[in-house]
Order: structure tokens, then C-alpha cells, then sequence
């Protein structure tokens, strides 16, 4: 009796001690995988982010995806042909104005000397701030702009044409295949045909009257003139006429985005600044409240900027055209100016 209670002692206390060793080594592994990604984290910098989605992506959260989005490191590209060009890809939408801009020689096919990376923040990865990620799984989509489905290039021609004031460019030239490149890097984690927390903007609480512009230049005056001026017209990183574009961009003026461009209708403006204006706002933690973004986004678009031609072939189904689209023509009766600044209760 005496042996085998002896045995069992000995087998305990062997697998405690397994146990023991099994417990730290976990705790090493950790330490190990913690001490690589400070070092990547390092290495690698934060000027291009990737989402935390895979297979799952319909699960994916808002939290999860804002959290993982405001650390998120540069994934490297490639070593391989689709790799640079996704590179490419990346510095064409950041630095749009320096390959395609009107200032430079070889460009000459955007009207403005914006960046794609503007409007979609962080080289289109910061989320409600309309992000690339997941884009070329959705794609071929229904626009009703257009009344058809497009493809993703399509649609980055309709942002030359609007937002970049510009021209479009071959479907199969290396700056499109680039961009498509560049997005398909940013998207290869999302699942084929899912959306993903963060595509967009930040839903809005339309106030039920229309915007105040006397209101929204005081917002304007508060939050926006140490970044845009006061006369709204950006900061450049430059002069004028050297191709180094903007580190702000000007709101409105011939420099700026077309009057054909998604922002500038007031709820699609007012969402986008909710959720990304001033700096450091995100939809999480938004700065402006809903009708301060109401009424900065209406004073912004109240000054002059260029006219894109033929607008009123837009929305060939004008069933479908939103609310809030400055320019005729229009299915109801309501007048221009309240299409223009609401109140959008009808």
C-alpha cells in the first residue's frame, strides 16, 4: 500500500510540474509575439492601415474595426509585380496631385491639386471617412447616379470627373490598374461580397429645419480656419505651381472639388465631417454634434467652386435622386434651396 501511495505522489507531482512548464512557456510565447509586434509596429510606421477581418467580416464590429483601425500598422507590399504595383497604387491616391495634377507636366488629368486620400482619409483606411477596405469585393454595385451597375473603375472615374474636378482615365492604364491594385491590397482580408463596419460615413441626426450658414461660420470660425484659413482656400505644402498639392485642402474655390462631387450635398458633407472633423475626431468620438456638421457642411457649400457640365443628366431615374442634391432637375416640388439646405423632411 505503502508503494502505491508513494507512485501516486510522484505521478502528481510530475504533472504539476508539466503543468508548470506548460503554464510559462504559454506566458513566453506571448511576451515573444508581443516583443515582434512592437518591432514591426516600429519598423513599419502608420501610414497605411489594415482592417481585422477575414472569413467572418459580416461579424465584425464597429469596435472592432475603429479600435484596430486608430493602431493599425502598414502591411508591407509585396515583393512581386502586383506588389509595386500596389505601391504605386498607394501613392497615386495620396499623392494625387504630384503624378496627375494640373501642375505637372506628365498630369494634366485631375482640375485640382487634391489628393484621392482627402476625402478618403489615411490613403483610404481610416474608417466612416468612405475607406477603400473591402471596396473591390462589392464591386461591380448598383449607382444611382448613373442608374446601372458599375465597375470600380467606373466609379474611381466618376471621383476624377467630381471630386478631382479632373477627366477620366483608361480603364486599363497603369494608374487605374495601379489604384485597383492598391485596393485589392487593402481589401484581401475581407470576405468576397460583405461589408464591413466603417464603409461610408456616420449616419446623421437630420435637425428638422434647415441649416444655418450664420451658425455654420461660426463653427467654421471655432474648428476649421486653423487647418483650412479663413478664407477656406487650405494650406499648401508648397507654392503655387509646384505640384506639392495641399497638407489641408481648400473647401471650396477653383481649387476645390466641383459642384457635381458627393460632398457637396449638405448631408453627405455634414457626415463626413461629423465622423472626421476637426482632427482627431472619429466616429466613436465625434467633436461637432449632429447640427453644428449640419450647419458648418451648409456654409461650406455655400461658396463658389467649379461646375461640372452636363449635371442634369445625373439620376436618369430621379426616383432615386437624394434629397439633399443641389441642382435640378428634381421629381417633387420643392424648391432649390430647400434641396439645397433643408429642412429634408419630405
Amino acid at each position: 500500500m505503502e508503494k502505491i501511495k508513494e507512485t501516486f505522489t510522484d505521478d502528481e507531482t510530475a504533472r504539476q510540474e508539466v503543468y508548470r512548464l506548460t503554464k510559462y512557456t504559454k506566458i513566453l510565447t506571448c511576451l515573444i509575439l508581443l516583443l515582434i509586434g512592437s518591432c514591426i509596429y516600429i519598423l513599419h510606421g502608420r501610414t497605411v492601415q489594415v482592417p481585422i477581418v477575414g472569413p467572418n467580416a459580416e461579424k465584425t464590429t464597429a469596435g472592432d474595426y475603429l479600435s484596430y483601425v486608430s493602431e493599425a500598422v502598414i502591411r508591407p507590399f509585396d515583393n512581386s509585380k502586383e506588389g509595386e504595383l500596389a505601391a504605386y497604387g498607394h501613392r497615386l491616391i495620396t499623392e494625387t496631385y504630384k503624378y496627375l495634377g494640373p501642375e505637372v507636366k506628365e498630369g494634366m488629368v485631375t482640375g485640382n491639386n487634391l489628393a484621392c486620400s482627402s476625402c478618403h482619409l489615411n490613403g483610404g483606411t481610416k474608417a466612416y471617412a468612405a475607406p477603400y477596405i473591402g471596396l473591390s469585393g462589392v464591386f461591380p454595385i448598383y449607382i444611382g447616379r448613373e442608374n446601372k451597375v458599375e465597375s470600380l473603375e467606373e466609379r474611381i472615374n466618376g471621383c476624377f470627373e467630381r471630386s478631382m474636378n479632373g477627366k477620366a482615365i483608361p480603364v486599363n492604364s497603369k494608374e487605374m490598374r495601379a489604384m485597383i491594385s492598391y485596393i485589392k491590397h487593402l481589401s484581401r482580408d475581407v470576405a468576397i461580397g460583405k461589408r464591413i463596419e466603417g464603409q461610408g460615413f456616420v449616419q446623421l441626426n437630420k435637425p428638422n429645419r434647415a441649416a444655418d450658414r450664420i451658425k455654420g461660420a461660426a463653427v467654421f470660425k471655432r474648428y476649421c480656419i486653423t487647418c483650412h484659413g479663413e478664407n477656406g482656400q487650405g494650406n499648401r505644402r508648397g507654392q503655387s505651381g509646384d505640384g506639392k498639392g495641399y497638407l489641408y485642402p481648400p473647401l471650396w474655390g477653383n481649387d476645390s472639388f466641383n459642384d457635381g462631387a458627393g460632398m457637396a450635398r449638405l448631408l453627405t458633407a455634414a457626415r463626413f465631417i461629423k465622423g472626421n472633423m476637426p482632427l482627431g475626431a472619429t466616429a466613436e468620438n465625434p467633436i461637432l454634434t449632429d447640427e453644428e456638421a449640419y450647419d458648418v457642411a451648409a456654409y461650406i457649400n455655400s461658396f463658389s467652386r467649379p461646375q461640372k457640365a452636363n449635371k442634369e443628366l445625373d439620376y436618369p431615374d430621379l426616383t432615386k435622386k437624394p434629397k439633399d442634391c443641389p441642382y435640378p432637375p428634381y421629381i417633387d416640388q420643392v424648391t432649390i434651396t430647400q434641396h439645397k439646405l433643408g429642412p429634408f423632411n419630405f
